[in-house]
């Protein structure tokens, strides 16, 4: 049988019932006493519990704000709309969430969670938008209805856009309002039962009133109270204040039992949000955010010390077209291997008070301090330069990688986090130029470079405008009659005080800062301009064509054929005489995008060739996917064809496979008569070289026609 629960209403029925006689006197004391205590227990219940969720859910929005900037990085600046899609589905799919936005620089919306994304490029128009979308760090915003958390999306100083995370405030007001209505009217029910009793006790001793108020206080007010307290304590994040413990059997005893349960449970979850905070979800190391806290710490008990401390920037080399070519999840397969490869290293070198963090994407970086650091660190980068240098095995495949690590030392190159951080980026920048799989300690000559290289940038600014900037044509000959069929238009920068600035430097300048999205257009339409005065051929009746170079930038716009159809009807030069030449891993990387744009291109009858063709990883299968006219065999085969049996095997095959897919093929880097009778034999169609021509102005081409 079921024992008999003497709860609070039964305590207060008692009471009431021992304390009739004596309470008479003392009627209104005793009302107003019970209002008051009405009263601040709800104002402490409302505030206890509007604080702990405002800050519970305040946390979990700017945790998962932060995680998701992290994972939306590199999606966002290759504009990779599958795998944001991904992430923001996801993220949606959490308790509460309204919405979650991803939106560029301009504040305009890239993805919304939907498949369609129906609201792609168009501005964030809600109330919290212009603030979030300004804000260059994390920003929470209250309305009404929702708690908006926002943070930008940088990639080094460069701000690409930034997410939006919307909590509805709905359930959760909801819930506070259900709870406080429902303790409010418990205690009114009570007030309204106990009411007539009051009534009946206006005679009761005033000692019996005194012991009634104190047993109150002490069975009701002091628990609530008690709990109040906790709930401060919980707001300011200390889970680790003494739990409450209730043996009471009542309502009182069950909400201090709920409320530390309630604790343990906002605990767990705190951790829990800690830890996917300071840990990278995909390989289990230290992220960003935790080592850049451990590394201040380190420097602070480090200073005056007289002690060292090496830092390791490891980039892994080309790992982009791993992503490009075998997918995401080879990707995230090919980092799982290499931060395994590293963290044995650094397990069996680093010393115990070694850190390995994952910068996100393909950067790791290492903090060692143990002994001769400069030494330890050399030693460290052999290895490792060593180690990831082998070959990985992913989907059944050898991929073949490497890594360039910078290094950097305190206090030797610099004494505060940002400065060294920084000096790490800038010595494994140099170990890519130097050739990539290497490493380069930092110097102060670096940030020469740099400077050199901000410089370039500056003055490659209204290079164009002065006319520093020309095009000159280099030839492209039929191998079947020797004759001119058209000419491929090379940029060259004429600088006024630097001189000559070679097409690799400057061009790849003008990709990374994103001035070849202004440059691109003008070279097209000044070649357009130019070939559309070439003389025609008195024997085939054909004007020669103009192929020009397109860059992954122009492409991934979107806006090419537009461009395209503009510059051919503003200069009147026919379609078919216009090549556009694309890189084969910019065509591969987003191969559906690509398709799509080639085959508006081609509808109005301009053609495509692959550049550099054989260096990639796409493999001649991409050919029957991606529509193209022509190919352009890459000129380092070209160049060994007479020496190395493999080059001379692979370009004889590209040729007959192209052929059987009805695609022309051209040789590039033609500099000996030998390599062109070899081409013409394997049936090559055209070719371009110095033995055929060299590059030369508008004028002297024409000239060349006549």
């Amino acid at each position: 049988m079921k024992a008999l629960r003497f709860g609070l209403q039964a305590r207060f029925l008692v009471g009431m019932g021992l304390t009739l006689a004596v309470v008479f006197a003392l009627l209104a004391l005793v009302l107003q006493r019970q209002s008051m205590m009405q009263r601040e227990v709800d104002g402490l219940a409302r505030e206890a519990m509007q604080g702990m969720a405002a800050d519970a859910l305040s946390r979990r929005g700017e945790a998962m704000v932060e995680q998701l900037a992290d994972s939306l990085t590199n999606p966002l600046y290759f504009s990779d709309l599958d795998t944001i899609g991904i992430t923001v589905r996801a993220a949606s799919r959490q308790p509460d969430v309204a919405y979650v936005l991803v939106y560029d620089s301009g504040g305009n919306i890239v993805h919304d969670g939907t498949y369609d994304i129906a609201a792609y490029g168009q501005p964030m128009t809600d109330p919290l938008a212009r603030a979030a979308a300004n804000s260059d760090h994390l920003l929470t915003q209250w309305s009404q209805r929702v708690v908006d958390v926002s943070e930008a999306i940088s990639i080094g100083n460069e701000r690409i856009g930034g997410v939006r995370v919307g909590y509805s405030l709905a359930d959760i007001r909801a819930s506070e309002e259900r709870a406080a209505g429902n303790l409010n009217s418990r205690l009114q029910e009570l007030g309204r039962r106990h009411m007539g009793w009051f009534v009946l006790l206006l005679a009761t001793l005033a000692a019996v009133c005194v012991a009634i108020a104190w047993y109150v206080q002490r069975t009701l007010v002091k628990p609530i109270r008690q709990l109040a307290d906790a709930a401060n304590a919980i707001g300011v994040g200390n889970y680790d204040a003494k739990r409450l413990v209730s043996a009471r059997q009542d309502e009182v005893g069950d909400l201090v039992r709920a409320f530390s349960d309630m604790n343990d449970s906002i605990a767990r979850h705190d951790r829990d949000v800690r830890r996917m905070a300071y840990t990278d979800a995909l390989t289990g190391l230290t992220n960003r955010l935790a080592f850049r806290e451990s590394l201040d710490h380190r420097l602070m008990m480090l200073r005056g010390a007289g002690r060292q401390l090496a830092l390791l920037f490891a980039d892994i080399d080309d790992f982009k077209r791993v992503n490009d070519t075998l997918g995401h999840e080879a990707g995230d397969e090919v980092l799982v291997q290499f931060a395994n490869r590293i963290r044995g290293a650094v397990e069996r070198m680093g010393g115990d008070e070694a850190l390995l963090a994952r910068f996100g994407g393909d950067e790791f970086v290492i903090l060692i301090q143990n002994g001769d650091v400069r030494a330890a660190a050399t030693q460290l980068a052999e290895a490792l330069v060593k180690e990831l240098g082998q070959p990985l095995v992913v989907e059944g495949r050898q991929v073949f990688l490497g890594t360039s690590i910078g290094i950097t030392l305190f206090p030797e190159d610099a004494s505060g986090a940002t400065a060294l951080m920084k000096n790490g980026d800038i010595a494994m920048y140099q170990a890519k130029v130097a050739g990539k799989n290497c490493y380069r300690f930092y110097s102060r000559a670096m940030d020469q470079a740099v400077e050199r290289r901000v410089h370039m940038e500056q003055e490659l600014r209204g290079a164009w405008e002065r006319g520093e900037l020309s095009l000159v044509y280099q030839p492209i000959l039929s191998l079947a009659d020797n004759r001119i069929v058209g000419a491929e238009a090379l940029l060259r920068w004429q600088h006024p005080d630097l001189g000559s600035i070679a097409p690799s430097v400057f061009i790849d300048v003008a990709e990374q800062s994103g001035l070849i999205e202004s440059i691109g257009p003008r070279v097209l339409r000044a070649a357009c301009m130019a070939a559309s005065h070439w003389p025609v051929d008195p024997i085939t009746q054909e004007a020669p064509f103009v192929a020009v170079n397109v860059s992954p930038r122009q492409l991934r716009s979107g806006d090419l054929p537009e461009e395209v159809a503009s510059c051919l009807r503003d200069t009147g030069l026919p379609a078919s005489r216009l090549h556009l030449e694309l890189t084969e891993t910019a065509v591969i990387s987003d191969e559906a995008h690509a398709s799509a744009l080639l085959a508006k291109l081609h509808r109005t009858g301009v053609k495509v060739w692959l550049d550099d063709f054989g260096t990639g990883f796409s493999g001649l299968s991409h050919l029957r996917r991606v529509p193209v006219d022509g190919v352009k065999i890459d000129r380092s085969f070209i160049a060994d064809m007479q020496r190395d049996p493999d080059d001379l095997a692979l370009t004889t095959a590209i040729i007959a496979m192209a052929h059987s897919l009805g695609i022309t093929v051209v040789a590039e880097g033609v500099e000996k008569e030998a390599q062109f009778d070899i081409l013409r034999a394997r049936g090559c169609d055209l070719a371009q070289g110095y033995w055929m021509g060299y590059p030369m102005s508008a004028s002297e081409f024409e000239q060349l026609l006549v």
